[in-house]
């Protein structure tokens, strides 16, 4: 089954739902550890090219997955796992409240999520070069940053395991390309120093010029009725579900035994 889908930037293409050769993508584990699965899993199920949107393709008409920003590589995944399951997705959490700890089994549509679009501005200044820039409400700096793509997506997991006591700062400096009046030396020490309110400030920047896909759900305990916000779970479980069919199974076997 195949699909025509929209991605935020407005990359627009013909996509279809994973078939049993894909299970060998997300089971490689060469691949796991390059980071380059989501890449492959995409170039797979990505059948047609039907608007290339902010980007130039590769050959075959199909687009460079790691150049592609991350907003739109998400929305897609998000497609693929629809198509081949249905838009359903149930998941589980623990409730949050101590005096609780009840199991929170959660349910929702994986097409009816919010989606961000990118902004004219922010596709130009992506077309441009990639480059954004803001001034610091405390500091008064301009900085310029850029958005992430997936070959960020490779390289962020490592770089937040090599400091990671300083995982705020090391993502900022990752994505910020210069600072009016500070040395290229200097620039990670300098955000070393941000104030919070400099650093929350920016990350609002990186979120309110990019595109993507709102994962950041609300539940409610059904025992205690304290309401939480969560991620949407996204692992190798999200495309291979097997809890799922093992949980099907289990429940066939006991209808069985009535």
């Amino acid at each position: 089954m195949a699909d025509v889908i929209t991605c935020p930037t407005g990359l627009t293409g013909r996509v279809r739902g994973m078939k049993v050769r894909e299970e060998r993508i997300l089971a490689d584990r060469k691949l796991a550890r390059s980071g380059g699965q989501m890449d492959e899993l995409l170039g797979s199920c990505w059948e047609e090219t039907l608007d290339p949107g902010p980007y130039s393709l590769s050959e075959g008409g199909k687009p460079d997955w790691g150049k592609v920003l991350q907003g739109d590589r998400f929305f897609a995944l998000l497609m693929v796992r629809a198509l081949t399951y249905g838009p359903g997705y149930a998941f589980g959490v623990g409730c949050r409240n101590d005096a609780c700890r009840a199991r929170i089994e959660w349910e929702l549509d994986l097409t009816k999520l919010p989606v961000r679009q990118l902004s004219e501005g922010s596709r130009t200044a992506f077309i441009g070069g990639n480059r954004f820039e803001t001034t610091l409400p405390d500091s008064g700096k301009q900085v310029r940053f850029r958005l992430l793509t997936g070959e960020d997506e490779r390289k962020l997991p490592a770089l937040q395991r090599a400091a990671p006591d300083r995982i705020l700062s090391a993502v900022l400096a990752y994505r910020v390309l210069d600072i009016d009046g500070v040395d290229a030396k200097a620039k990670r020490q300098f955000l070393e120093d941000l104030t919070l309110r400099d650093a929350d400030f920016l990350v609002d920047e990186f979120d309110r010029v990019d595109c993507g896909v709102d994962t950041t759900i609300e539940v409610e305990c059904p025992e205690c009725f304290t309401v939480q916000d969560v991620d949407l779970p996204f692992d190798r479980g999200f495309f291979l579900p097997g809890k799922e069919r093992t949980a099907r199974r289990r429940d066939r076997s006991a209808s069985s035994l009535r």
